[in-house]
């Protein structure tokens, strides 16, 4: 299975990373009816930081950015798990294709966390720089100011000054 497909299902609902009930499903080869049937049976292995259901706001969103048909899609609001929820799936769902699954979802949110922390890094060192820099490229902007005005004032003055030589009668 390609990180890239299931990265692609990971989602940020309420600051939190997560993958919504009927992509799981898909992945962990099972209909999404199935996946929260057994998520209910085991619901106290699912507190709200683990799992919990999208609003009606949330919802809406969520329907408008897939474009659901009249007669298929969505109809009830979905469960979103966050990446311990996930984990916790791995105890209650014991097929093979769900252990195999759980590994490269858990490398896939791993992965997105050190792509995060890397943007984060370079984001700070970019502050830095421009802070380090910002007096240096002050003091070039008002050169380059002084340089563009001397020069304006030069060419103003070529223009205007009075004319030097004979003058041609004729």
């Amino acid at each position: 299975m390609d990180a890239s497909i299931i990265q692609r299902k990971i989602l940020e609902i309420r600051g939190e990373k997560v993958i919504l009930d009927f992509d799981l499903a898909i992945l962990y080869n099972v209909e999404t009816k199935v996946l929260n049937q057994t998520v209910k049976r085991n619901s106290r292995r699912f507190p709200s930081d683990f799992m919990f259901q999208l609003s009606q706001t949330e919802f809406r969103n969520l329907k408008s950015q897939i474009v659901t048909s009249s007669w298929g899609g969505l109809r009830k609001r979905p469960f979103a798990f966050t990446e311990h929820g996930v984990a916790m799936l791995a105890g209650i769902l014991k097929s093979e294709t769900a252990v195999d699954t759980n590994v490269f979802i858990i490398r896939a949110f791993i992965q997105l966390r050190h792509v995060a922390a890397q943007y984060k890094e370079l984001a700070e060192r970019l502050a830095l720089l421009e802070e380090n820099n910002e007096e240096q490229f002050r003091e070039i902007n008002e050169v380059l100011n002084y340089l563009v005005d001397r020069k304006q004032e030069e060419d103003d003055y070529l223009k205007n000054r009075p004319r030097i030589g004979f003058n041609k009668q004729g």
